[in-house]
């Protein structure tokens, strides 16, 4: 199946309704039934007929058959939010008692569902550095029943071998759960390696417009429908039918905006990694990654997400670049037409110690770079530097 037919047509039923070349917004909450035995075959299958929105929406539908096509997986869930999304993924994974392997820095959020909420019911979790398949293996146990991947993450970018993971889990009967927010379908496919569930904060490159948060779970059919009996169904985290149908309308410009974002990002990246008054660059293409051979091998392309850890040991410094940006607006999130920049040292009080024992420096910003052109951003990034 194509790239332009997923996009453009896949799910697009056209002739249902009246021709119309843009999906109409089906916000309705509920669907009517002709008769009582129609009624019944609808709660048969919530999932694949229209009853309740809270459980299938005809705006919704589009938008799960793009997404799922866009993964190669059969089936997909959307969500209210990525969080959500992975949340039913583990959720549906897991019960008391039962053991969880991590990577060591995964979204905070992600963190909090496997370590303060299901932590209270028994479920007990594994940090690991996922970037030694060797440390999955050795933190197994006979009651491990999901592996929780990320790759690359979203801060630091470490990744993990899809493949050798996925191997090692399936020969033990144990489930994978992999965010590929960071790569996009477009230039990484969890599942044709092997992995069992995909989530993705489509708030970020597959919405690409900062102007919805939605979270998206792919997988076989059969996993997809034991998400939506439970955790889907029970906490009711949906995608409303507009917010769908502003996510359909930004998928049409994925590939393209990707594509502006790698080559800027290309760019970006050689300008930061020959700076003086920047002491490291995050990102899986740069040239010091020690898992480049990986990126090469797993990664299609470049995403526009990379971290810098500016050479200074003052927070007032790292506060006098941020405030001297004037093309990247600061704020949370990433993966939108907008270039961004979040300092880690908003997230801590002014006296923290620089260097936290867990977690990322406080002199570390990471930027997402958005559709501008790629000198106008290098220039405002020297005019920044500078002020250090």
């Amino acid at each position: 199946m194509d790239l332009g037919y997923i996009l453009n047509q896949l799910g697009e039923e056209r002739e249902r309704y009246f021709g119309a070349v843009a999906p109409p917004i089906v916000q309705s909450s509920i669907f009517a039934f002709p008769n009582v035995e129609a009624m019944r075959e609808g709660f048969r299958d919530e999932l694949g007929e229209h009853v309740y929105t809270r459980g299938n929406n005809p705006t919704v539908e589009i938008l799960r058959r793009k997404v799922a096509a866009l993964e190669g997986a059969e089936d997909c869930l959307m969500f209210g939010s990525g969080a959500a999304a992975m949340s039913a993924g583990v959720i549906a994974s897991v019960a008391g008692g039962d053991h969880v392997v991590c990577v060591a820095r995964p979204y905070s959020w992600t963190r909090a569902v496997l370590k303060d909420l299901l932590g209270r019911f028994g479920v007990s979790t594994t940090f690991v550095d996922g970037t030694d398949t060797g440390n999955f293996e050795a933190a197994l146990t006979t009651r491990t029943r999901l592996i929780v991947l990320e790759s690359p993450n979203s801060m630091t970018f470490e990744q993990q071998d899809l493949a050798a993971v996925a191997a090692l889990a399936r020969a033990r009967g144990i489930r994978t759960l992999c965010d590929n927010s960071h790569a996009t379908p477009l230039n990484q496919s969890p599942i044709a390696l092997g992995i069992d569930l995909v989530a993705h904060s489509a708030t970020k490159y597959l919405n690409g417009h900062s102007d919805v948060v939605a979270g998206a779970l792919c997988g076989s059919s059969a996993l997809i429908r034991d998400v939506f009996r439970g955790p889907y169904m029970t906490l009711g985290a949906i995608l409303a039918p507009h917010d769908a149908w502003l996510m359909i309308r930004g998928l049409r410009t994925l590939p393209i905006r990707m594509q502006r974002i790698a080559t800027t990002t290309t760019t970006v990246l050689a300008f930061l990694e020959g700076h003086p008054r920047v002491r490291r660059v995050y990102s899986p293409r740069a040239s010091d990654n020690p898992q480049l051979g990986l990126t090469e091998r797993q990664l299609a392309g470049a995403s526009g997400l990379l971290t810098i850890e500016l050479a200074t040991d003052e927070v007032a410094a790292v506060e006098r670049f941020c405030d001297g940006l004037t093309r990247f607006l600061m704020t949370v999130s990433w993966g939108g037409y907008e270039s961004l920049a979040f300092p880690v040292c908003a997230v801590f009080p002014r006296d923290a110690p620089l260097r936290p024992p867990q977690g990322v420096p406080l002199n570390a910003v990471r930027l997402s770079i958005g559709l501008e052109d790629a000198d106008v951003l290098v220039a405002d990034l020297e005019a920044a530097l500078q002020r250090l």
